[in-house]
Order: structure tokens, then C-alpha cells, then sequence
């Protein structure tokens, strides 16, 4: 500024103050300026005042210099701020030219009794005001992470509000009023000198990045989180366009060829009947129409194409199943596949020690069992979800680990928010619409209220200990100091009293507009961001703070790697849980109002609370399943129509006269049906109550409880910790598995029963023919060796086995499947123990124990319990109560008619019509269009659980996580910890700071600063605190209040009482003197020497700079004081209020951690208080592309191994893939996301959809074949063998699992748990659908039209066979023509 040699003043000197305490008024003065002292004058206004008068004196230019001193502490980073605000309030109170742009409008009488100023028009230029302002609105505070804008401007955002917050008057501010008027009169000329800019170039002006964005390197753009590019097409992506056009080729292909072939089919028939019209009649037989379709066998099948049109068929009925075996000119002798023939020997002699010696077996397995089971001694439940979900070797864990070493434990929050009370006729609006229903909170009555509790809970003492508030919460200032509670009535000082309803509004307006003039205890500004919620939104600049809908209240408690210390804080807060629960119930009635509360101790709590009503539907759940196996358990064969238990009774009602009347002794040789013989008790009916199979079930629902606390006995001996999932899912998990094999091995030796039991001599004609029982202390014939008696056909001869016998052939049989699936299911489940994630590792172990050993209890000590179950039954002995025997009958029973209900059905219906052309077809394109619409759906799942889900329904946690996504509007603070830099030596302090100019333009600082200003891939809102800025600062010689020695010994530090005549700044003096471009501040022992003072100097208004209370913990130095560890950075997410943003905001701050790694070579991590729960997300996707895949991996080996095939082993994995695939399809669409709970069902899915698969496949490769793999008939013969297979194993595997845990999952669906609705309700659902789809339809369908060559089993079994063909057990669509169909 050039000044005139003349001017006028408009005031000058001082003439008191407005009362007894308060800053000086200026006086009114109207005349020139005159001379002051030029030393003061330079050295506070600078260099343009070193010539001529001046229109102030020198206590004015004292006071000017304190104010000044007082803004510069928070803005003299920033050299252009700094100047333009001494040439603005120079050229106010000392300009000589006054008179141009001041006017005094009223005058005012003083406490001294002099007239003095009231107010001022003080017209500023809008270049000079503007200019001013955007210099100064960036200018950041790091120790409370905001700007200085809001200290010195009240948060101004724009300079019209910056110059009236200036001049307003108030107690912290101006003496007086000062007005900024927007027009200027004719004799006023405005104030309006060409303002400094950050960006200029010169030590006067320029600013660092971090208060000055214009001169921010830029960085290269970054993907937002959750928005990468992905190539698309419309709404479809790439990948959903592809396979969309490629299914919708393959059907118009399918379509077009198959009508081309009916077409040429046509016309080849009418080319044949022209030609026969034109032959003799013996060409007749050219027509295919009129080829004769022979069964599956070497006779059948030798009909082939050209050679069949030669030479019809002289058979005229087929054989139906087994006839391709039963076949003498078989092209070639049935495959044996070695593997086959080793675990058949193998199971036969273990099924026949088990059956022989049942006790025995009892003994030294459940000797075994009971050794497992005491390792539940060492039980224990893994509660910590840190340990839970995280690895122990995930890099999340161990930064959590350092920073709670090096940092202490972060803060544990207790917050409240208060809301009105709702109108009774909205009450039951959804939590989603809290904002758009609750009406302001803010009201003098309700503030009076909340006043007085915020009294109470000061003054609130815990039990036993009495601990209070002050005891453990955090003191930034020390021991000493004051608790950081963060609400309202901070800005009242905690005291009411002083306000009535006319003064409470202005009160709260002041201090939302300007949190500076409104200090709490703990000297931190609290912004209407931290105490107030639902603040609406406004278009007119101001916000409407008065209508917020929400108070804040938050009570910041320390924590402690010390146990003790910990215990205090979480008894304080076990007192405040209590006192909140207590208030909610009260204050409704009595103050209008309600609250939503969660304290340090309520989360693990809650969800660790048993009492939770939905544990009865679990169990329900577990008892109807249970019924159902033991109920149905045995069914597979249907046994003679009998009376019911009430016909049965009727009967007796109506003989029972007859037992009292005299009666003739009948003949011996005449027949008498012994239902009409009367008697004195009723005669009970035999299937109810001697066939039944109740307690065979149960002890195989036993077997299922006590392979799985076999199995955690087992491994909590060796110490894995069990946790609530593997409680509430290996259970159903072992049961969908176990029950499978249970009603397999019972159907299969029913159907043994059927062909060598007490009454198949009765199929026999006459039953002329003796049977002779062997004894079971005789030696077993093997039936690897031939059944047949020399002198017996045994194609019409049943053969008589011993119960034992039975029992050993029925493992022999299905034993080799049980293994199959179970080696399948425990690889897979093994190799999900390679997961590092705890919670996925340990199920993976618990699952794969339980499977195993449940699978060698079953073929033990359950074949030893059917052994003797079966002699129950032969010996009319009761179910449950094999004590009491039922009388034998007269006549001997009918033989068992055959097939149960399901089998039936599947052989009769189902079978024949699965495996016609077109059914497979429609099955194949179905199944490839629900491949195509899953693997679009999957690329929608989203990541995450939502905590609430975990909750009990009636937790009052429920609201307090609804009210913070509707009112919080701060985000979780974030710490980028910095560690092994050498931050003595200069290269190691550019590498961190951003407040000087010869910073590191991509230092730590500067990068954290220039994220934040793209919050929508950074998720980083607040300004960075900065230790080492602040500290470098806090040396600043001009900085007369910090940093201080003693005038006598530079190596003594001033402490703040000492005297002023006895310090001076600590580098006052210095050559090179401190200045921002880092040159002559302190290295090496020096700055280890300064750090350590600034640490324990107290922060306060008189030097807000000092460490202690803002950066007393962000620093971690070594025992000895002499280098730093580690340091952090300390700035605030965006307000995180959804899963995705809680995962996107992790995954951002890693980005930026290590591009600042990069950039300066030293390690950098961020650290956040939910990092930790997070960091699985960050691999979720590839765990469960690993475990998924390798359970793939591991289906194919082994299926391919036992099954003697790569390509059936294939279609299996293939099958068992689709199934997974689809389970993830549904998961999108019913709302289930991706997380460790989800994973575990995903493994699940893949183990039941082996158990689905693998019996199917094994009765399909078993059933056997003459033929060469090449025949020209072989697909006749595949649908043959899966014909049979599906009459084998299909009941039994619909019985076992699906319709078992469709009933176990019916019931679940009561659950008015959200968690287990849709984790469990609806993923369990969704894949025994699944699975129940895949394994009896698609399976069937690609094995009848690509499977591998079958095996024929090792034993012959011609009875079982002979048999098969008396009851017409013909396949439809192989027969030789359809009028030779025999109807069962």
C-alpha cells in the first residue's frame, strides 16, 4: 500500500471500555494522524508504515499485535492469509487514510465515562474482501482436524459472512460493531488494495497445498469404489450379453435341427413307401417305421442300422432290467473294474463282524467314541470377533495389534441420541423413514430435561467400585483435565439455568454458526455436525439448526490393553447400560422424548445373549426332522395290505362276544383266517407295531449327535475353538448326509429281506420246496461266489440267507457308495481348513470330522443295529418294546408286494418319462437356461452382514444402529500410520509434512490432503492432523507463548507460569532463522530434544499449537526418548451409513496407503476402528473362488477314482458345480450377500450336492453292462442303467435329504430372526432345491446320454434278478414294442 503524506483520522486511541471487565473502544477522532513509535509500528503492520503518521497509538498497536498473535497461531501456515490479515486490521485501526473508508455511525459512553465508538461502516472492496477470504478458507488446524475458518470466521463460506462474523460484536471479538456495508457513498471511497494469493510465487505469499488447493499436484484419476468401468451394454454387462446371444443360438440351432430331422425322417418314410409299392412284400421290411426296437442285450442290440433291416427280431417280449447280464450270447464278458471288487470284499467282511458280533462292535466303538468325547473337557467358544472372522496372520489383525501397542487401544464411544417421542398414529412407520417422520427435538422443555440427565450420569456411580465418569473417561489434557463429552450442552456450559425460552434458540444458533465462541471443557470446538442430527436441508445458505430431529450425545471413554483398566471403563459402563434402559422406559412419559443408545459393553451382549426365543424354533425345527426320519424310516418296501390299528380293534369289538360262546373244534385241514378267531386281546396290526422301524431311526438320529460331539470333542482337544455357526449348522449339515445313507442302507436290506427272508419261498408256486435256514454260527459263503444250488434253477428259486447274511451283502452293496460320497464330502469340507479365516477354517474341520466319523459309526455299529432290528422283526417281536412278542399267525403272510410308494412312482412314472428324447432335451436347455440366468444374477451378490441381522429381534440395538444411519452425520476417524522413517534428518521430515514449501509435493500430508478432496474415491472428508507441522510451528519464533528457554540456559525450557522477562522463544536468534522453507529447523538430537518438550506441553488458548492434548498419543517413541518408532495421521471418513460404504472406505484408504507407500518408500498403513471386521471382504471372493474350487477339485478326483470313470466323474463335478452356481444365482435375487456365514452354506451346498450326486452315479456305473463302450446301442444302455439307478437309490435320496430338510426348513420359516431367516431359512432352502434338482433330474438325464460304461457288480445276483422279471419290472421306452408294456 503506497500512503498519502496527508490524511484524516476517523478514530484513534482508547477511551475505555464497555464495562468493568472487557477489551478497550477506540475513541472518536476527527482529526489528522500523527506519529508513532516505528519500531512497533513495522514490526506489527510491516514495512509500508515505516514512513509517516499513523491514526493509532502504541497501546493500540499493542493490543493489535496480542489479537494478531492469537489468529496467527492457526493461520501463519499460510503466508498469504497471514499478510492479508494484517493489512486488513492495519489498515482499520492505523491507516492515515481512515477517513476514505471508515465512518463512525454512533458513539456510546464508556465504563471511564468518555464517549467512545458504538459502531462503524468499514467498506472493504470486493477484490481486496474476496481476495481475503480465498486465502484464508482453506487454511487447515490440524489438531482439530477442520479449518481455521471456522475459529476465525465462524465457518464463513463466503467473505460477506466472513467480514460480519468479523465484525460482529461479541466477548471473543470486537468491542464493538462493525458493519460491512454492501453500497458505498459518493464521499466514501472503499478499501480495496490488490489482495495476496496463495499461489503466488514469493515467500510472502505463497502456501502449501494444504491450505491452498490451487497449487496441489493433480493426481491420477482413481476408480470410485463400487464404480469401477465394466464393459456393458445397456443395463447388461458384457459377459450377460454373451452368454444371453449364445443360449438363445443354441436353442434356435436345437429348434432348427430338430426340425429338419423330422423333416427328412418324412420324406426317407415316403421314399420307402414308394419303393415298397414297387417290390415284392418281402421288401417290406426295409421301413424303419416297422424295425422291431429289441431290448438292451447282445440279441437285441445286434440289430443295428443297415444290418438290422436284413434280419428282424425272432425275439417277441424284452427281458427288461439285468437281462443284458442274464444274456448267454453276450458280445463280450461284463467289465469289472478292480477297485469295485476290493471295498465289495472289504465291506462284506466288516458287515458280517458287525452283524455276528453286534455287542462286541458296541463296545469297541462307542470305547472310541467315549475317548473322542472327553475332549469336551478343553471346550470352549470362540466369542471374539476379531479372532473370529480375521486370520491370525491377516494384515488387518496385525496393524490393529501394532496401533493398540504403539497408540493405545482406540476410544470406546457411549453415545445416546434423543429424539421425540413419535405420534401414536405414526408409530409404526419403518426405521428406513425415520428422518421424513420424526418431528425437531429442539425445545427449551427438552433441553431442560436432557440437561439434568446429563447431570445424572456425570454424577453416576458404578457398583461395586463407585466408579464415575471421571474415572475413566478420556482426558485430552491430562489426568487433570476435562472429559470429552460431546453434546449440547456443552454449548450451554453444562448449565441451563443461565437460559429461559426467550434466550435458548439465539443461544443454539450462535454456537451451530460459530462452534469457536462456544468452547467446551475440553477447549475443542464441537461443530452442529457432532451434537445434531436430521438437520433438514435448506437452498438458502443457512441451515435450519433449529429443526434438527436429533440430539447427539457421545461420551468418549478410554481404553486399555490392561485388564484392569478395562474393567473400570467397562463397570462404568455396565452403570450407564443400565441407568439408559431404566430413562427409556421413563422418558417418554415424562419429557415427550425417546432415546437410542449403545454403550461400550452392549453389542457383545446382545449378541452373545442366549435367551433369544428363536433358540425353540431351532430345536423345533431339529424335532420334526427327527420324526420324520424315525417315522419313515423303512418304507421303501410296501409289505401285504393290512387293517389299521382301528379296523383292527373294530374286529375285536365284534369277536369278542364269540370268545365266551361254546364253540366246535374245527378241523384241522380246513383253513381259518385267525383275524375272525376271537380272542381276548385285540390282535395289533404287524406293520405298525413290528414293523416299524421308530427305534432303528432314532439310534441313527444318535448316531448323527454323537458323530458331531465326537467330532468337537476331538478338536477341542487339539484346541480349535467351536463358534455359534458350527452349533447351529454341522447338526443339519451331518443330518442331510447321515440320514441319506440311513434310509439306504434300511431300503436296500429291505429289498434283501424281500428276495433271501423268512418268506420269499413263498414265491415259489405251491411253496413245495423246504427252506433251511443257516445258522449264524456257520461260515458265510462270500458272494463274490456263485448263489446258485446245482440241482435248484436258480432263476426260479429264491435262496434263504440268515439275517447276517443280509446285513453283510446290504454293505457290501451300498458300502462302497457310503464311502464314495463320504471321502467326496470330508476332502472337500478338509480342504476348506486352507481358508485362513477362523470361523470358515474351523466349520471346515467340524464339518469334515463330523462327516467322517458319522459315516463310520454308520457302517459299524448302525449295521450291528439292523441286524438286530431285523431278527426283532422276524421274531414278531414289538418296536420300542422288544420285550413283548406278538403271538405267531396261523397262516403264514402274504410275501412283500414290492416297491414303496416313492419307488413305485419313480419306476412307473417318473424314470420312463425323464429319459424319453424330448424330456431330456426340455431338461438340458432348462438347466443351461438357469446356468445362464445365475451366472448373470451372481455378478449382482453384494458383500457385507449387516449387524442388526445378528441381533435379537427385541434388542434395543435395533433402534440405536437405525438412528445412526438416519441422524449420524460424521464418519468413523482413520489413522495412516507411518512407520521406520527417520523423521531426525531432513529427507524424513519433507517425507511427512505439508506446510512448508520444500515438503515432499507427494509427502504424506500433501497426499492425505489432496484425497481429501475427492471424497468420493478416497472416502476422506476431514483435514489431516499433522503432528510434525504442528510441532515445526509450535518452534516458530514468532510464536512468543510455545516454545520457550531460559534467557540464561538455552537448554532449560520455560514452563507457562514462568515470567516472560525470563524466556524467549526457543530458536529466537537463530541463524538461518526459522522460516517455512525448512532451512536452520532442528535435526538430529536437536529435534528428538524439542519433540519430547512438545509432547508434554499442554495445549491452550494461549498456544493451541503445543502436543500434548492433540498429539500426545500419535507418536511412538523408542524407551529412551531418541527416535520415533512409529507416527500417524489422523483424519475422518465420510459418513459411512451401508455395508458397500463401510467395504468401499476400507478398500479406499489401502489404495491411498499405498500409494503413499510407494511414493516415499516406507511402509504406510491406514487403520480404522472397523478395519478389522472388514478385512475379510477384501478376500471373500477369492476364499470362496479357492474353497469352492478346490472342493471342485477334489469331487472329480475321488468320484473319477471310485466311480472307475473320468468322464462320469466329470459330469458328476459338473453336476455338483451347476448346483453351487445356481445356490449363488438365488442368493442375489432373496437378498443374501456374500460373507463368511453365506461361505459356510456355499461349502454345505457343495457337500449335500455330492451326497445328491454321488449314490446316483455309483448306482448308474454299478448297474453293469456286456456291451463294448463303442456299441452302435450304447445309449439304450445308459438309459437303462440310470433307469435302474433311479429306482435304486432315487427313494431313498428324496426320502433322506430332501424331504427331511424340507421339513426341518418349514419349520425354521417361523423364525422371526432375520439372520436366520435369511442365512439359513432361505439359503438352506434354496440349495436342497437346488441340489434335489440337479442330483434326480439334470444328472440322470447327461449320465443317460454321455456316462462313462458301467461295472457289473461282483456277486451274482440272479434271485434278486429272477425275481425283477416276474414282477414285470420292464422299462418303457427300451421295450421291443408298446403293446408288449405289461402294466404293475
Amino acid at each position: 500500500m503506497v500512503l498519502s503524506d496527508t490524511g484524516q483520522c476517523v478514530m484513534r486511541g482508547s477511551c475505555g471500555s464497555k464495562g468493568w471487565f472487557g477489551q478497550q473502544l477506540p475513541c472518536p477522532y476527527d482529526g489528522p494522524p500523527i506519529e508513532v513509535c516505528k519500531d512497533l509500528l513495522v514490526s506489527v503492520c510491516g514495512a509500508e508504515y515505516a514512513e509517516g503518521p499513523a491514526c493509532c497509538t502504541s497501546a493500540q498497536l499493542e493490543t493489535l499485535r496480542n489479537s494478531l498473535a492469537q489468529a496467527e497461531l492457526l493461520i501463519s501456515s499460510c503466508p498469504a492469509c497471514r499478510n492479508n490479515f494484517r493489512s486488513f486490521f492495519c489498515s482499520f485501526t492505523c491507516s492515515p487514510q481512515q477517513h476514505l473508508f471508515l465512518n463512525v455511525t454512533e458513539t456510546q459512553k464508556s465504563s471511564s465515562g468518555e464517549t467512545a465508538v458504538k459502531s462503524m461502516d468499514f467498506f472493504v472492496g470486493e477484490q481486496f474482501a474476496s481476495g481475503f477470504y480465498d486465502s484464508c478458507k482453506s487454511v487447515q488446524v490440524g489438531a482439530t482436524n477442520g479449518y481455521a475458518m471456522d475459529l476465525i470466521g465462524g465457518g464463513a463460506q463466503t467473505y460477506s459472512e466472513f467480514l460480519k462474523f468479523l465484525g460482529d460484536e461479541k466477548d471473543l471479538g470486537s468491542p464493538f460493531q462493525i458493519n460491512f456495508p454492501s453500497t458505498t457513498p459518493p464521499q466514501i471511497t472503499h478499501l480495496d488494495p490488490v489482495p495476496r494469493n496463495c499461489a503466488d510465487n514469493g515467500l510472502t505469499s505463497r502456501c502449501t497445498c494444504i491450505d491452498c488447493p490451487t497449487v496441489c499436484q493433480v493426481l491420477p484419476e482413481v476408480p470410485i469404489p463400487g464404480q469401477e468401468p465394466t464393459c456393458s451394454v445397456g443395463l447388461l454387462t458384457c459377459l450377460s450379453l454373451a452368454l444371453i446371444l449364445v443360449y438363445s443360438l443354441a436353442v434356435a440351432s436345437f429348434l432348427f435341427g430338430y426340425v429338419l430331422q423330422i423333416t427328412i425322417r418324412r420324406r426317407r418314410e415316403k421314399r420307402y413307401e414308394r419303393m415298397a409299392l414297387s417290390a415284392d412284400a418281402a421288401s417290406s421290411t426295409l421301413s424303419p417305421r416297422l424295425h422291431t426296437r429289441g431290448l438292451v442285450g447282445a440279441i437285441s442290440l445286434s440289430h443295428d442300422r443297415e444290418e438290422s433291416l436284413g434280419a428282424p427280431s425272432t425275439e417277441s417280449r424284452p427281458l427288461g432290467r439285468g437281462a443284458s447280464l442274464l444274456d448267454p450270447i453276450g458280445a463280450s464278458q461284463p467289465r469289472q473294474y478292480r477297485l469295485n471288487t476290493v471295498l465289495r470284499r472289504a465291506f462284506y467282511r466288516l458287515g458280517i463282524w458287525a452283524a455276528s458280533s453286534p455287542f462286541l462292535t458296541f463296545s469297541l466303538v462307542f470305547t472310541a467314541v467315549g475317548l473322542l468325547n472327553l475332549g469336551w473337557k478343553k471346550f470352549d467358544i470362540e466369542t471374539d470377533p476379531v479372532r473370529l472372522w480375521v486370520a491370525p496372520d491377516a494384515e488387518s489383525k496385525l496393524q490393529k495389534e501394532f496401533f493398540d501397542e504403539h497408540f493405545g487401544p482406540f476410544y470406546r464411544a457411549q453415545q445416546i441420541f434423543i429424539t421425540d417421542a413419535p405420534n401414536p398414529y405414526t408409530e409404526n412407520h419403518s426405521n428406513a423413514s425415520l428422518i421424513s417422520v420424526n418431528p425437531g427435538v429442539l425445545s427449551y422443555k427438552h433441553l431442560d430435561y436432557w440437561l439434568d440427565v446429563e447431570k445424572d450420569i456425570r454424577a453416576l456411580r458404578s457398583h461395586p467400585h463407585g466408579y464415575r465418569l471421571t474415572d475413566v473417561c478420556f482426558k485430552p489434557a491430562g489426568p487433570r483435565g476435562a472429559c470429552v463429552v460431546q453434546s449440547i450442552g456443552a454449548w450451554f456450559g453444562n448449565d441451563f439455568s443461565d437460559y429461559d425460552e426467550s434466550t435458548w434458540a439465539d443461544r443454539v444458533l450462535q454456537c451451530a454458526r460459530s462452534p469457536v465462541d462456544c468452547l467446551p471443557d475440553f477447549q475443542q470446538p464441537l461443530g452442529p455436525q457432532y451434537v445434531l442430527g436430521g438437520i433438514p436441508e435448506s437452498t438458502q445458505g443457512t441451515l435450519p439448526y433449529l429443526e434438527a430431529e436429533a440430539l447427539v450425545v457421545t461420551y468418549v471413554i478410554s481404553d486399555s490393553l490392561d485388564t484392569v483398566e478395562r474393567s473400570k471403563a467397562m463397570e462404568w459402563e455396565e452403570a450407564l447400560k443400565d441407568y439408559l434402559l431404566d430413562l427409556n422406559e421413563r422418558i417418554s412419559s415424562e419429557a415427550g422424548m425417546q432415546i437410542a443408545f449403545s454403550t461400550g459393553v452392549s453389542l457383545e451382549e446382545e449378541i452373545s445373549k442366549s435367551s433369544n426365543t428363536d433358540l425353540k424354533i431351532v430345536v423345533l425345527s431339529y424335532l420334526a426332522m427327527f420324526f420324520y426320519v424315525s417315522l419313515t424310516l423303512g418304507n421303501g418296501i410296501a409289505g401285504r395290505e393290512e387293517e389299521g390299528l382301528v379296523a383292527s380293534l373294530s374286529q375285536w369289538a365284534q369277536t369278542l362276544p364269540l370268545f365266551f360262546r361254546r364253540r366246535s373244534i374245527a378241523s384241522s385241514s380246513v383253513s381259518v383266517d385267525s383275524s375272525t378267531i376271537p380272542r381276548i386281546f385285540p390282535r395289533l396290526p404287524r406293520n405298525l407295531f413290528v414293523n416299524s422301524k421308530f427305534t432303528l431311526g432314532l439310534f441313527g438320529i444318535g448316531l448323527v449327535i454323537l458323530s458331531v460331539s465326537s467330532s468337537v470333542g476331538f478338536f477341542s482337544l487339539i484346541g480349535v475353538k467351536t463358534t455359534l455357526i458350527i452349533a447351529e449348522v454341522i447338526p443339519f449339515l451331518v443330518l442331510a448326509v447321515g440320514v441319506d445313507n440311513v434310509f439306504i442302507l434300511v431300503h436296500e436290506l429291505d429289498r434283501h429281506n424281500l428276495l433271501h427272508g423268512a418268506n420269499a419261498s413263498l414265491a415259489l408256486q405251491g411253496g413245495s420246496l423246504p427252506i433251511v435256514p443257516r445258522s449264524p454260527t456257520q461260515s458265510h459263503p462270500s458272494p463274490f461266489e456263485s448263489t446258485q444250488d446245482n440241482s435248484v434253477d436258480g432263476g426260479s428259486l429264491p435262496l434263504f440267507l440268515s439275517p447276517e447274511e443280509r446285513v453283510a451283502r446290504t454293505l457290501a452293496k451300498i458300502g462302497p457308495s457310503i464311502l464314495l460320497s463320504t471321502v467326496t464330502e470330508t476332502v472337500a469340507f478338509a480342504l476348506g481348513a486352507l481358508v485362513p479365516m477362523p470361523a470358515v477354517r474351523n466349520f471346515a474341520l467340524y464339518a469334515a470330522g463330523s462327516v467322517l466319523l458319522n459315516a463310520l459309526l454308520q457302517v459299524t455299529v448302525f449295521v450291528s443295529a439292523l441286524a438286530i432290528d431285523l431278527k426283532r422283526v422276524e421274531s414278531s417281536r414289538i418296536d420300542c418294546f422288544p420285550c413283548i412278542r406278538l403271538p405267531s399267525r396261523i397262516a403264514l403272510l402274504d410275501p412283500p408286494v414290492g416297491l414303496g410308494t416313492v419307488a413305485r412312482f419313480i419306476r412307473r412314472h417318473y424314470a420312463p418319462f425323464l429319459l424319453q428324447s424330448t424330456v431330456k432335451g426340455a431338461v438340458l436347455f432348462t438347466f443351461s437356461g438357469l446356468f445362464v440366468l445365475s451366472v448373470i444374477s451372481i455378478q449382482h451378490i453384494e458383500l457385507g452382514l449387516d449387524q442388526r441381522l445378528a441381533l435379537p429381534s427385541d434388542s434395543y440395538l435395533n433402534a440405536y444402529f437405525d438412528h445412526v444411519d438416519a441422524y449420524l452425520d460424521v464418519g468413523p476417524p482413520v489413522y495412516f500410520v507411518s512407520q521406520q522413517i527417520n523423521v531426525t534428518q531432513r529427507a524424513g521430515q519433507q517425507e511427512l509434512c505439508g506446510r512448508f514449501t520444500t515438503c515432499d509435493d507427494f509427502s504424506i500430508a500433501n497426499l492425505l490432503e489432496a484425497e481429501r478432496k475427492r471424497p468420493e474415491a478416497s472416502f476422506i472428508s476431514q483435514p489431516t492432523a499433522s503432528w510434525i507441522d504442528d510441532f515445526l510451528k509450535w518452534l516458530d519464533p514468532a510464536m512468543e507463548s510455545c516454545c520457550r528457554v531460559r534467557k540464561a540456559d538455552f537448554s532449560r525450557f520455560c514452563s507457562p507460569t514462568d515470567s516472560e522477562r525470563l524466556c524467549q522463544p526457543c530458536l529466537y536468534g537463530q541463524d538461518p532463522a526459522w522460516n517455512i522453507t525448512m532451512v536452520g529447523l532442528p535435526e538430529g538430537e536437536e529435534f528428538m530434544r524439542y519433540l519430547n518438550r512438545w509432547l508434554i506441553s499442554p495445549t491452550n488458548e494461549d498456544c493451541p499449537l503445543a502436543g500434548k492434548a492433540s498429539f500426545g498419543t500419535a507418536l511412538a517413541l523408542d524407551q529412551a526418548g531418541t527416535s520415533v518408532i512409529a507416527s500417524h495421521f489422523r483424519t475422518s471418513h465420510t459418513p459411512l451409513r451401508s455395508q458397500a460404504d463401510f467395504i468401499h472406505s476400507f478398500e479406499a484408504a489401502h489404495r491411498v496407503a499405498d500409494e503413499i507407500s510407494d511414493n516415499i518408500g516406507y511402509k504406510v498403513f491406514p487403520y480404522s476402528l472397523h478395519y478389522v471386521f472388514f478385512d475379510q471382504y477384501a478376500h471373500i471372493v477369492a476364499i470362496t473362488q479357492e474353497i469352492l474350487g478346490l472342493g471342485l477339485a477334489a469331487v472329480l478326483v475321488v468320484t473319477a477314482l471310485f466311480l472307475g470313470s473320468w468322464r462320469t466323474g466329470t459330469i458328476v463335478t459338473g453336476v455338483v458345480a451347476l448346483t453351487v452356481l445356481n445356490v449363488m444365482g438365488v442368493m442375489a435375487v432373496w437378498g443374501i450377500n456374500l460373507n463368511a456365514i453365506s461361505l459356510v452354506n456355499l461349502v454345505i451346498s457343495l457337500g449335500i450336492a455330492v451326497e445328491f450326486c454321488a449314490h446316483v452315479a455309483r448306482a448308474f456305473m454299478s448297474a453293469g453292462s456286456s456291451l463294448p463302450a463303442d456299441f452302435p446301442a450304447g445309449q439304450k444302455e445308459r438309459d437303462e442303467r440310470m433307469w435302474a439307478a433311479l429306482v435304486d437309490v432315487g427313494p431313498s435320496v428324496l426320502s433322506g435329504i430332501t424331504f427331511t430338510k424340507l421339513i426341518g426348513m418349514s419349520v425354521l420359516a417361523l423364525t422371526r430372526s432375520r439372520l436366520l431367516e435369511i442365512y439359513y431359512f432361505r439359503m438352506w432352502v434354496t440349495l436342497i432345491l437346488s441340489g434335489a434338482l440337479h442330483g434326480l433330474v439334470l444328472l440322470p438325464v447327461v449320465l443317460s446320454i454321455a456316462g462313462g460304461p458301467g461295472f457289473a457288480q461282483q456277486e451274482l445276483d440272479e434271485e434278486w434278478m429272477s425275481n425283477a422279471i416276474r414282477n414285470d419290472a420292464e422299462y418303457g421306452p427300451i421295450l421291443a414294442d408298446d403293446s408288449s408294456i405289461a402294466s404293475n
